[in-house]
Order: structure tokens, then C-alpha cells, then sequence
């Protein structure tokens, strides 16, 4: 415990005088911790309490306003007697994702929500907004916060654990907080967590835009020793009781991993400076999650770490929409096709207007033409061998080996037939089929890390991630 704590000391000094004098102080974190319940045609918001959190704001009060355009919600803080905005942050939620699944449709559930901002001298009033029918965002909720009220909670249980340097850049308000935490490592797998930490984050680091911007920003990472190796996978009858909850076969995925339990993600993660959370968990099984503003997840342990490590987190980090369609998800078809607020996907409304219309070049046909069909009938043999394998319940080896598999046949299709190249592989246009949908909503390119398992995100995809690094490291936004 000690040589954690002297090392994240070290970090901290290592940066200078400037960052541990001379920086002026950063205002309190405060946390609105909240219930979101409801279906899929109604929902309601009560207030759980208040948190002053042990840690001072880890983002620049220079760029406390969010202009995006990102997420299915968002908090708007405003001062309560004049109304003036004084903070907001685009997210999305657990919760926004499930009504949408069939269940939502046959009864009612609550979901924790949070959110966090820094502490105001004066009394505010904490805004939660939707998107409505026109994808427009209006209040759902509000409530006032008095951040100096006695039923504020200002003192909270230290943690057993320490957070430990990863990658430090700088002073925290000068940079993106990413912290990596571990669930299902038990205490003598803690060098275990830290190696695939630091593994994973050397990786987030060569997949550009985040390889250029690596100077933008600080790494941490956070784990409490669980008794038994691993998370839970009820599917397979296996349970485990774990700090963070985080489970397998969310809303009956099998490879769908994320907690609900977000009071306690939120009471482990405010001991370390964050703004964004990836979750590793201790398993070789394929799978993870990602939800914009909230946090991402991956299985540290399987063939594919690196691929889900970046994709859940473009997800978590950017908004960045799935670009597949192929694979079996238990979202509902929706009924409409609205212009998604997602950077990397659009219903193609207005061709001469696209949202990433400064990356198309001129002649590019909207929509672009690509070998849809030859990919969908490769694709539903593939995923009928995939669900072969997990009801056969197959050794991981055999589903890794598929995914490569797929991805070879992929970029052999994509490929073209030698010397007659398909006339748009690596062109940015309108390519139908995204958004988990075959028809109706289009992605930028052939391929792209969200799109399959390939290596590399998009330019549009890119200029999203890019967007969000700029939010919290880039020119000041007041």
C-alpha cells in the first residue's frame, strides 16, 4: 500500500512546482446522485442525495459549457435565482438504453444516475434534459441544490486502496482524467490488474487520434480486491460477488458487460481524479460496454482486449454510434428514422448537407455504393457459427478464432478482385447499414473500428474523438 501511495506521490511532484503550488485552487467535486425509473412510454427522476466528493474538480472551470451537441441527455447547471448556465455535459444512460429493449414494454425499472460538477458558491439548480420527438433537448427533470446544506454528505469512508500513475501529463485541469478500473481481481492478481492496465493503455495510445493527443492526457488506475478471480456470467451459472458489480449478459447479451450498481462504481471512482471510466474486467470471455459520459468496459483477459479496450471507450468517451449491423443486439428496431445525434452515423436526409460533408470529395455518390449484399450473406453464416459455438459452449480459442475468420474474409471482400480495387474502399461517403440497422441509416466509410475489428477509427469517427479531447484539453470555452 505505501509504494502504491509513494508513486502516485512522485507523479503528482514530478509535475513541478507549478502544478502543486502555483496552480490556483480548484473548486470542491460535487455529485447529484438520482434515481431514473419508468418503461418504454414514461419515466421519473427522485433525488438520492448530494456528494461532496474527496477530490477537487478534475476539469478547467474555463471549459465548464458543452457545445457537442453530444448524448440522449443532458445536466445543465444553472444558478438558481438568476438562471445564468454555469455548467453543462452532454451523456447518455443505462437507462435510456433498456427502455428500448423489449422488456421496458412489459414493466417498469430504476436505474441509478449521477452526475458531477463543480461545487458553485451559491445556491443552483440541477437540470436533466432529454431528447425529445424532433431530437431536441427540453427539461425532464430539475431540482434545486444548495451545496452547503447540512444534509449534504461531506464526509465519506476512506478507500483501502490507492489509485496508481499510469500515464501523467499534467496538472488535471490541463488534461483528460481517464481512469482504468478493475473488477474481478483479487488481491494477489493486483500486478496482474496493473500489467493489463498499463498494457491497454499503451495500446489506446498508437490508434489515432488519441496517439497525437497523448499529451492531453492523465491515466490512473483504481482496483479493490475481490475474494474470487473473475466477474459474474449468469448465463453460464456463474457468480460473483464483486466491488463494482459488473456482470456479463445485460439485458440478455451474452457478451454485453456493464454494472448497474452505480452508486458503488461512483463511491469507489471519486478517489481518483476522473472525468472518464474504463472498466477492466478480469475474464478471457469476449465482451464489453460502452455508454457515453457514464463508462466503457472490456475483458482484460481475451484475444481481442486491445479492439474491445478502443471500441467500448469510442463509445463512452465520444458518443461514437456502433457502425455494425450483423449482430444480434436487444435494442428494438426503432419505428423512425430521425438524424442521429451520434458524429459517425446519419439517415442520409439531406445528402448535400452530411454531417462530415468536409471529408467527402466531390463526385462521391450519396449513398455510396459497396458489395452490401455479399457482405450480409457472409455475415449471417458467420454469426450462426458464433452462436453454434456459444450454445455448444466451445472453448474461447474457437470463438477467437472465428472473429479472425471474419475479419479475414472481410478485408478480402473489401479488398476487391486483384487489379480492379472496389472504387470507394478507402473513400469517405454514405455507406448503408449502421446503427445496428440494414436499411435507413448510413456510416462514413467501408470500414472502421466500429464497424468490424479492424485497427483504425474512421476520419469522421477521429474528428468525433477529437471533439471531446478538445472539450477538456483543448482552448478555453468562456
Amino acid at each position: 500500500m505505501l509504494r502504491l501511495f509513494l508513486r502516485f506521490l512522485i507523479a503528482v511532484l514530478a509535475l513541478g512546482p507549478a502544478s502543486t503550488m502555483a496552480q490556483p485552487a480548484q473548486p470542491a467535486t460535487v455529485r447529484v446522485d438520482y434515481t431514473h425509473s419508468g418503461n418504454a412510454l414514461q419515466d421519473q427522476y427522485a433525488l438520492e442525495r448530494v456528494v461532496i466528493e474527496p477530490l477537487p474538480w478534475p476539469g478547467s472551470t474555463a471549459r465548464n459549457l458543452d457545445d457537442t451537441n453530444r448524448g440522449h441527455n443532458r445536466v445543465e447547471v444553472v444558478d438558481a435565482k438568476t438562471g445564468d448556465l454555469l455548467y453543462s455535459r452532454g451523456f447518455s444512460t443505462i437507462f435510456g438504453e433498456w427502455r428500448t429493449t423489449d422488456e421496458a414494454n412489459k414493466i417498469s425499472r430504476s436505474f441509478q444516475e449521477s452526475v458531477r460538477f463543480p461545487k458553485p458558491d451559491r445556491p443552483v439548480r440541477v437540470r436533466i434534459l432529454q431528447r425529445d420527438e424532433r431530437n431536441q433537448f427540453s427539461v425532464a427533470w430539475s431540482v434545486e441544490v444548495d451545496t452547503d446544506a447540512q444534509e449534504v454528505v461531506k464526509k465519506q469512508p476512506a478507500l483501502p486502496v490507492k489509485p496508481i500513475p499510469i500515464h501523467v501529463s499534467g496538472p488535471s485541469p490541463d488534461k483528460v482524467d481517464l481512469l482504468v478500473m478493475g473488477d474481478g481481481y483479487t488481491a494477489a492478481e493486483m500486478n496482474k490488474f496493473e500489467a493489463d492496465a498499463r498494457r491497454l493503455t499503451q495500446h489506446l495510445f498508437t490508434v489515432s487520434p488519441f496517439r497525437e493527443r497523448a499529451r492531453d492526457f492523465n491515466v490512473w488506475a483504481l482496483a479493490v480486491p475481490t475474494e474470487e478471480s473473475g466477474i459474474s456470467r449468469p448465463s453460464e451459472g456463474t457468480h460473483r460477488a464483486s466491488p463494482l458489480g459488473t456482470r456479463y449478459d445485460i439485458f440478455d447479451s451474452e457478451r454485453y458487460v456493464l454494472t448497474l450498481d452505480n452508486r458503488a462504481l461512483r463511491d469507489i471512482a471519486q478517489h481518483a481524479p476522473y472525468e472518464f471510466i474504463e472498466i477492466l474486467v478480469n475474464n478471457e470471455t469476449y465482451g464489453g460496454g460502452g455508454i457515453f459520459g457514464q463508462f466503457s468496459t472490456a475483458a482484460a483477459g481475451n484475444a481481442w482486449a486491445n479492439y474491445l479496450f478502443v471500441h467500448e471507450f469510442g463509445h463512452h468517451f465520444a458518443g461514437l454510434a456502433d457502425e455494425y449491423y450483423t449482430s444480434p443486439v436487444a435494442y428494438a428496431a426503432a419505428s423512425t428514422r430521425m438524424e442521429p445525434w451520434e458524429p459517425n452515423v446519419t439517415a442520409l436526409r439531406d445528402p448535400a448537407n452530411i454531417k462530415w460533408k468536409r471529408h467527402v470529395k466531390a463526385g462521391t455518390p450519396l449513398p455510396t455504393p459497396w458489395p452490401k449484399a455479399q457482405y450480409e450473406a457472409a455475415s449471417r453464416a458467420y454469426q450462426k457459427k458464433r452462436a453454434d459455438l456459444r450454445a455448444a459452449k466451445r472453448p474461447e480459442s474457437e470463438m477467437n478464432a472465428l472473429f479472425h475468420e471474419d475479419l479475414k474474409a472481410t478485408n478480402a471482400l473489401f479488398a476487391g478482385k486483384p487489379g480492379r480495387p472496389l472504387p470507394h474502399r478507402h473513400d469517405v461517403g454514405a455507406f448503408e447499414g449502421a446503427n445496428y440497422e440494414a436499411s435507413g441509416y448510413f456510416r462514413p466509410t467501408m470500414q472502421c473500428l466500429m464497424f468490424d475489428r479492424s485497427e483504425a477509427f474512421c476520419p469522421v469517427c477521429q474528428d468525433g474523438i477529437a471533439d471531446i479531447i478538445d472539450l477538456y484539453a483543448g482552448p478555453a470555452r468562456q
